[in-house]
């Protein structure tokens, strides 16, 4: 199972892959160091063949996610993001993107 994972934005940093075995989960992390107060942090998935589709946003904190099932977590000083899937399957198999603005 890879996952391609890609910047949305200048303003956003992002490892180029992440690879992971079905059911282990992986964490997708995302660098946003000029991110301003008012900005929020969204994740969106492009699955082979379709156009990106939302799955979640957050200002801070942490979410949960249903559908793959994760979590969103947002660092204290909001400067970075990580996705946690906790069991990808192979139909997780996607480029996942976040972005940073209002």
């Amino acid at each position: 199972l890879i996952l391609a994972v890609a910047a949305g934005r200048a303003q956003v940093q992002q490892d180029p892959s992440a690879e992971t075995t079905e059911g282990t989960g992986i964490s997708i992390n995302c660098s946003h160091p000029n991110i301003q107060s008012y900005d929020y942090i969204h994740w969106y998935r492009q699955l082979s063949g379709r156009g990106p589709a939302f799955m979640a946003f957050s200002h801070k904190g942490s979410k949960e996610l249903q559908e793959p099932p994760g979590r969103l977590s947002v660092a204290a000083d909001r400067r970075s993001s990580a996705l946690w899937l906790s069991r990808p399957r192979r139909g997780d198999a996607a480029v996942y993107y976040c972005a940073v603005g209002d």
